[in-house]
C-alpha cells in the first residue's frame, strides 16, 4: 500500500526534519504541534529550531503545498509520533506526552492505518500505545488482540541522528524498525523506504525499543570512563587530554573526550529507562549515569576554588548548549553549571552562547550578562569553557593571559 499522506505528531528537533524530508519525497504531510508559535512559523515557511539547511527545505515544501502545520491531528494513511519522553521524580520515565499524542490521533484513525512511535521510550511503550488506542476506539482491532489481522498496524522506529547533521543522517543512516507483528514492521519499513537510503532492519517492537536505549547507554558508559579519568587526572596532576591522546595510540583503544557532563534529550535520559525497568541488574549503566551526573559538581568546585582568589570576580561562561554548534539546551550540563553559579553568587557572570538569541529564564536577573565571547573573555577574571563551539576557536591564548582558565573541553589544555 502506498502512503500518500502522513500525520506527524510533534514538530521539534526530530519531528519537523522528518516531516520535511517526507514532504520533499512527494508525501503530503500534516504536522501537528501543541505550540501555536511553531505551527504559525512553519506555515509561514520558516523554522523555530536551529538545524543547518532545514530552513530552505521547509520553505520549499510549504510553498509546494506538501507540508502544512496544525494544532490537531487529521486523517492520514500513517501517523508518526515524535514527542518528548523526559523522566520525573526518581528518574521515572514520563510517558505523558506519548499517551496524549496517542489518544489525540484516535478519533481520526481508520481501518488500514499505520501508527509509528519514534520517541525514545522504555521497553513495552508501543504495546501501551495499542492499549490506549483500544480504549479510545473499541470499534477497531489492534495487534495485541488481533495479531496480523488487526485493523491498525503499530511499530516502533527510533531516530538515530546527530544534531547539526539531521537532514543527512535521516536519509543515510540505517533504521531499526520494530513491529508489534511482522506485518506491522514490514509496513513501517515500507514507509521509511520512501526516503531512507540506509537499511531498514526489521525486528520486533520490544527489541527496537531496547536497541535505542542500548545505543545511548553504550555511549554514556564510555563518556563516563573519560569523565572519571579527568577527575583522577586532576587529583594526580596529569593533563587528561595528553593522557588520552597517548593511550589512543594503542591499536585497540579509543577513549572518548571528557567534558562538563552529559546532556541532550537522549544520552542523559535514556539509560535511566533501563535502570528503572531493571534496578537490580543495570549496575554498570546506573554507575555511569551517576559519574556523568556528578561531573558538573566537580566543575563547580573548580570555579569556587578559582573564585576564592578574587574579590567579586567576573566569570566568563562560554557555552550553554549540550554540545558544540547547536542551540539545544535540553539536559545541558553547561546550563546546569551556570544556573548553579548564579545561585551561588560567586561573582558577575558574563554568559556567551552564540546559538541563542536570549538567555533562558533561569538565568535572567541581576548578576548575569548575556555577551559576545570576546567581551566576556576580555572582562573576565575567570574563563570557564563549557562548550567547544567553533566560534570559540578564535579566542587566542594571549587573550587568556593573567586569567584563571577552566577548560572542560580541552580546547586550550590540549595545547
Amino acid at each position: 500500500m502506498k502512503f500518500n499522506s502522513v500525520c506527524m505528531i510533534g514538530l521539534g528537533y526530530i519531528g519537523l526534519p522528518t516531516a520535511t524530508v517526507l514532504a520533499s519525497h512527494g508525501v503530503s504531510v500534516i504536522g501537528v504541534d501543541v505550540n501555536p508559535f511553531a505551527v504559525d512559523t512553519i506555515n509561514a515557511g520558516n523554522i523555530h529550531i536551529v538545524e543547518p539547511d532545514l530552513d530552505k527545505l521547509v520553505k520549499s515544501v510549504v510553498e509546494a503545498g506538501r507540508l502544512r502545520a496544525t494544532l490537531k491531528p487529521e486523517a492520514a494513511d500513517a501517523f508518526m509520533i515524535a514527542v518528548p519522553t523526559p523522566f520525573k521524580g526518581d528518574h521515572e520515565p514520563d510517558l505523558t506526552y506519548v499517551e496524549a499524542a496517542t489518544r489525540s490521533i484516535a478519533p481520526v484513525l481508520k481501518k488500514g492505518d499505520l501508527v509509528i512511535l519514534e520517541s525514545t521510550s522504555p521497553v513495552g511503550t508501543t504495546e501501551l500505545m495499542a492499549g490506549w488506542l483500544a480504549q479510545e476506539r473499541p470499534d477497531l482491532s489492534f495487534p495485541p488482540q488481533a495479531g496480523e489481522d488487526a485493523d491498525i498496524n503499530l511499530a516502533y522506529c527510533p531516530e538515530r541522528v546527530l544534531p547539526g547533521k539531521i537532514l543527512h543522517e535521516l536519509v543515510e543512516n540505517d533504521r531499526v524498525v520494530g513491529g508489534l507483528t511482522p506485518k506491522c514492521a514490514a509496513r513501517a519499513a515500507e514507509l521509511y523506504k520512501t526516503f531512507v537510503k540506509g537499511q531498514c532492519i526489521i525486528t520486533n517492537a520490544r527489541t527496537a525499543e531496547m536497541c535505542k536505549l542500548t545505543e545511548n547507554s553504550f555511549r554514556d558508559v564510555n563518556i563516563a570512563f573519560a569523565n572519571e579519568l579527568s577527575l583522577i587526572c586532576d587529583e594526580q596532576g596529569i593533563n587528561v587530554w595528553e593522557l588520552i591522546r597517548l593511550a589512543n595510540h594503542h591499536p585497540r583503544v579509543n577513549i572518548l573526550q571528557p567534558g562538563p557532563g552529559v546532556g541532550g534529550h537522549c544520552i542523559a535520559v535514556d539509560p535511566w529507562f533501563i535502570v528503572h525497568s531493571n534496578p537490580k541488574t543495570a549496575r554498570l549503566i546506573r554507575t555511569a549515569r551517576e559519574v556523568n551526573d556528578h561531573k558538573p559538581h566537580a566543575v563547580i568546585d573548580k570555579v569556587k576554588a578559582a573564585a576564592s582568589r578574587f574579590d567579586k570576580p567576573v566569570i566568563a561562561c562560554l557555552g550553554l548548549a549540550f554540545k558544540a554548534d547547536i542551540d539545544d539546551l535540553r539536559e545541558s550540563p553547561s546550563l546546569e553549571i551556570v544556573e548553579q553559579l548564579k545561585t551561588m553568587r560567586l561573582g558577575t557572570l558574563y554568559v556567551a552562547e552564540p546559538h541563542i538569541h536570549e538567555l533562558p529564564a533561569s538565568l535572567a536577573g541581576e548578576g548575569v550578562v548575556f555577551a559576545e565571547a570576546e567581551e566576556a573573555v576580555a572582562k573576565a577574571d575567570i574563563v570557564l569553557l563549557l562548550v567547544n563551539h567553533q566560534l570559540f576557536n578564535g579566542i587566542s591564548i594571549g587573550a587568556l593571559a593573567g586569567k584563571a582558565v577552566i577548560d572542560t573541553r580541552g580546547l586550550w589544555d590540549k595545547n
